[in-house]
């Protein structure tokens, strides 16, 4: 380790140092490490600053504290001001991994964030014990302890009667307004079930929220839910879950009006079961405002045919589990295929940076994060297998979604959905807040994402 020289060092000319000889260790002792180029990132590290070299001669300095430098002047550095902070609530025992990834998955994203604070429920000597290997996190981080959490397992309806779990801790940090997004990896039918008792629908117009994922593909991302909340969906519900699909795809990629698919075993109208064809019917009949395209397949996922994919849950996670499942399939072929002999591994080096650019959008950490469309706060579902690079995306969509007017948008095409389909049978009724819990709980019961 290095360290540069101060004003007050008489070492020789050499801007830096070894650590254990700088005069002035005990006044001042920033961490350095060498990288190419000049450029120095301060980051916030209780009454020092940890710098990292880069390219370029600039400072950047992210301390909300004066440096005081022996024989130098005070340094005034950035602050960030309380009322900007964006505080984030973490089900830290959530995943199969618990806050060895979720508190580390939250250092990563202050990293990218200087802005950020974080809340992390769950077992506080746990999270503690984490929190001591990443420094830069505790000065923006609380611990909030509880000793009941929920198992990946665990019916949801049992989990909706245990009212101080980590789970549910933090989503009603969200809803008491002391968090402006929750991030679980922790039980899907659970978090589906406790943000709708807690944080509510956000109109009595929606019946269930619906899990939706950012898709690649050639012209970018698709959205595509739900995929994984709900196992069975009528078709007034696909219509709900095309408008949320809508109306996030419109707030996250900026695109005006995005084009709405159904998916379906074939593009004909006659194919597909009840629910689908008479969802099918209703988009081309009813003036919902929706660019709808008609129905898409299996294969038009990839292919970037349309900008939302609308299709239950059941059937949205088995199409996102193959796509993970055939990515890695594909990452691992390659990977043998250039470690097979001496030619083929000097092609990869060269190769290296082409290689690497191509396969990030198939990394499925790369857009790990699923949030729960349609609540009145932001919940975001996060892989249970995730680790911390993942889990770090994941909270990167709920800072995403905090900073943009989907919850607006939602409501007003919610509002022309009502009036459109004011007239249709009595089935298709919204059945809103008034939805049973126990009957929610049973819907999503089975263990997704």
């Amino acid at each position: 380790m290095l360290r540069r020289r101060d004003k007050t060092c008489t070492s020789p000319k050499s801007r830096y140092f070894p650590l254990s000889t700088c005069p002035s260790r005990r006044a001042y002792s920033p961490s350095i490490s060498r990288r190419s180029g000049h450029r120095f990132a301060v980051r916030k590290c209780d009454n020092t600053a940890s710098i990292s070299r880069r390219s370029g001669h600039r400072f950047a300095v992210r301390k909300c504290d004066i440096l005081q430098v022996p024989g130098a002047k005070p340094v005034l550095t950035t602050q960030v001001n309380s009322a900007d902070r964006l505080v984030i609530a973490i089900d830290a025992m959530g995943g199969d991994h618990g806050p060895a990834v979720t508190v580390a998955g939250a250092a990563r994203a202050l990293a990218l964030r200087s802005n950020l604070f974080f809340q992390l429920h769950g077992d506080g000597p746990m999270i503690e014990a984490e929190l001591a290997r990443h420094p830069a996190l505790k000065a923006s981080a609380s611990v909030h302890h509880t000793d009941q959490s929920i198992a990946m397992d665990e019916k949801p309806g049992s989990a909706i009667r245990r009212r101080n779990t980590s789970m549910a801790n933090a989503i009603h940090a969200v809803k008491g307004g002391e968090a402006r997004a929750v991030v679980s990896a922790g039980n899907t039918g659970a978090l589906m079930a406790l943000s709708k008792m807690i944080v509510k629908m956000l109109t009595t117009d929606l019946e269930r929220p619906a899990i939706g994922c950012s898709w690649p593909n050639p012209k970018g991302f698709a959205t595509v839910l739900d995929v994984g909340a709900n196992v069975t969906s009528d078709a007034r519900q696909l219509i709900e879950f095309a408008l949320m699909g809508a109306a996030f795809h419109r707030a996250i990629w900026g695109t005006d009006r995005p084009s709405i698919g159904l998916l379906n075993v074939g593009s004909e109208d006659v194919k597909g079961h009840d629910e689908v064809k008479e969802a099918h019917r209703l988009f081309k009949e009813t003036s919902l405002g929706l660019n709808y395209y008609g129905f898409v397949e299996g294969t038009d996922l990839c292919a970037g045919t349309t900008d939302v994919v609308v299709t239950d849950g059941f059937t949205g996670n088995i199409a996102l589990k193959t796509a993970e499942g055939a990515a890695r399939f594909m990452q691992d072929t390659l990977k043998k295929g250039f470690m097979s002999s001496l030619p083929a591994m000097i092609g990869a080096w060269l190769a290296k940076s082409a290689l690497k650019k191509t396969l990030r959008p198939l990394d499925p950490a790369e857009s790990n994060g699923g949030p729960l469309l349609g609540l009145k706060g932001i919940v975001i579902k996060s892989h249970g297998g995730a680790d911390a690079r993942s889990f770090a995306n994941a909270i990167k969509v709920g800072i995403s979604l905090a900073a943009s007017g989907y919850e607006h948008e939602l409501s007003a095409s919610l509002a022309q959905m009502t009036q459109s389909l004011a007239d249709s049978p009595a089935d298709l009724a919204p059945a809103g807040g008034q939805t049973d819990m126990k009957d929610l709980a049973e819907a999503s019961g089975s263990k997704v994402i």
